[in-house]
């Protein structure tokens, strides 16, 4: 059975006693791929040198919506400069927090980065990792409204492959409706560790509706562990208990899971081509 970890914050701190464990760890769970992807440019750097020493490991670079207190175009031609590097197969993680974000003028400098950075994903034509968050973690909102705004001004103006695979929500946590448009724009569906979660039936119902074409599976490690290892600092090798759920919720196989979602984010993230 292989798997594969669609985003996994491997450069993070609390994995430097045994980064390597961990990656050994994760091979051994049948994990194929781990996304890598970047925060500013410093931590998109070090996604980068992780995939360049680990034949699994892919990098995605950008500015996250609540990293933009160094984003500059001094710092941004850094990022640019990097995503030229052949493991380097998106732009994220971007997008849209505005619950850590209160004031709205930091609001809307979040707009303009991630439209910027949006537009250099179209020329380079690589697909997007995206983040969303709502203010208070409503379920919908004008997180939800703005992202949607955004990326379908986007995806109007794409061609070619990219407009057919233009990116994922990760971590999805809106609505069936925000689920759908996003899908009506050909964007996947990143689902993570909380869809194991006891009081997450809600979440769970909404999985059940999203075609299993355009699901991906995260850890989004270290955060996010997945039962039975909640509490715990998550890494790639949990990915299979998401891919059970996910089976469990869509009344297949855990192996017939695993590749497809497998397969999904190799048509998305077109890895080594």
């Amino acid at each position: 059975m292989q798997l594969t970890d669609t985003h996994c914050h491997l450069d993070y701190h609390k994995y430097n006693a045994d980064r390597i464990e961990v990656i050994q760890r994760a091979k051994d769970s049948g994990l194929v791929r781990i996304l890598v992807p970047g925060l500013h440019h410093r931590s998109s750097q070090e996604a980068v040198k992780l995939a360049e020493a680990n034949p699994m490991v892919y990098a995605a670079v950008g500015f996250h919506p609540t990293d933009l207190n160094e984003f500059s175009e001094a710092t941004f031609q850094k990022t640019k400069d990097l995503a030229r590097h052949p493991k380097v197969v998106a732009i994220g993680e971007i997008g849209i927090d505005y619950y850590w974000v209160k004031e709205p003028e930091k609001r809307a400098f979040q707009r303009e980065a991630l439209k910027q950075q949006l537009a250099f994903a179209q020329k380079m034509n690589k697909p997007v990792v995206l983040h969303m968050r709502e203010e208070n973690d409503e379920w919908f909102g004008q997180a939800s409204l703005d992202l949607l705004d955004i990326l379908t001004e986007w995806q109007n103006s794409l061609t070619g492959s990219l407009k057919e695979k233009p990116g994922v929500l990760h971590s999805f946590n809106g609505t069936l409706e925000t689920a759908q448009k996003a899908l009506a724009l050909n964007f996947y569906i990143g689902v993570t560790g909380p869809i194991t979660y006891n009081n997450a039936d809600k979440k769970r119902e909404i999985v059940g509706q999203i075609p299993l074409d355009r699901l991906l599976i995260e850890t989004d490690g270290p955060f996010l562990t997945p039962v039975p290892f909640r509490g715990k600092r998550n890494e790639p090798a949990f990915v299979r208990h998401i891919a059970d759920k996910i089976a469990e919720i869509h009344s297949k196989s855990p192996a017939e899971i695993a590749a497809e979602t497998t397969n999904n984010a190799a048509h998305l993230f077109a890895w080594g081509d």
